[in-house]
């Protein structure tokens, strides 16, 4: 089968790309099979879009894996996801590592595990110092609680209103000191933010291929950075090209 990659513009690669991976339970549904067998899928995949991500010359990608709200799932679905995060951090981070890759996390740690936790921080620490990809997990993560926690560590710290500027105000999210992504994928055709990103995504572009996460390919990443690249970015004034984006 030929290649029918689409043509990739080094100089407006996204710096940032965050993708929502949705679509793991149909995934498995269509199938036949149980729902956890479709997040067990979607996290083989998520080697290969790191790899293919770097290789593109994205600089952060961030994975949104598990909201607040999943939590209201049906119990032994939400322990499934637990179990096969607690299986997948000591058996990819290993390879991650080598790659370079710096792995980070954004979310709550709360109501997880001990050791869930442990390994958590032994990866980040453990890669905190790499140079390559910055691959970031949003786990147990929310945009509102995001802010809401900002807004309670702003106030506590007793920085006065007139001092306050969004600049500032980034410095207590989650993501303080990653730029804000350029480009978001949401997967399976969804088109809802979800409460993903709320502050972060206000001048995004987004992209929903149909396609199920754990069958989202190099070359549907390839193509989505393509749409991107297509696109006239304005920040709500006048038509930039998208490479300007890479001075965050």
């Amino acid at each position: 089968m030929a290649d029918e990659s689409p043509r990739i513009e080094n100089r407006s690669v996204p710096h940032h790309v965050a993708i929502i991976m949705d679509g793991n339970g149909r995934w498995a549904q269509k199938r036949g099979l149980p729902r956890i067998k479709g997040h067990e899928a979607g996290t083989e995949n998520i080697r290969r879009i790191t790899t293919r991500a770097g290789e593109l010359g994205i600089s952060y990608l961030t994975l949104w894996a598990f909201s607040t709200e999943n939590w209201s799932r049906p119990a032994d679905e939400v322990e499934g996801i637990l179990r096969i995060l607690a299986e997948t951090i000591p058996r990819e981070r290993e390879e991650l590592h080598r790659r370079g890759a710096r792995i980070r996390h954004i979310g709550s740690l709360e109501g997880l595990d001990p050791s869930l936790v442990e390994q958590i921080q032994d990866t980040i620490e453990l890669t905190a110092s790499n140079t390559g990809i910055n691959l970031t997990l949003a786990f147990n993560y929310s945009g509102r609680a995001e802010i809401l926690e900002a807004t309670r560590r702003i106030i506590a710290s007793g920085i006065r209103p007139e001092e306050l500027t969004a600049e500032r105000y980034e410095e207590f999210l989650f993501t303080a000191g990653m730029p804000d992504p350029d480009l978001i994928i949401r997967t399976s055709g969804e088109k809802r933010i979800s409460n993903f990103f709320l502050w972060q995504a206000a001048f995004s572009e987004w992209v929903f291929p149909p396609v199920l996460w754990p069958d989202f390919s190099e070359h549907d990443l390839e193509a989505a950075v393509h749409e991107y690249q297509s696109r006239e970015r304005r920040y709500g004034g006048l038509v930039t090209s998208p490479s300007s984006s890479h001075g965050s």
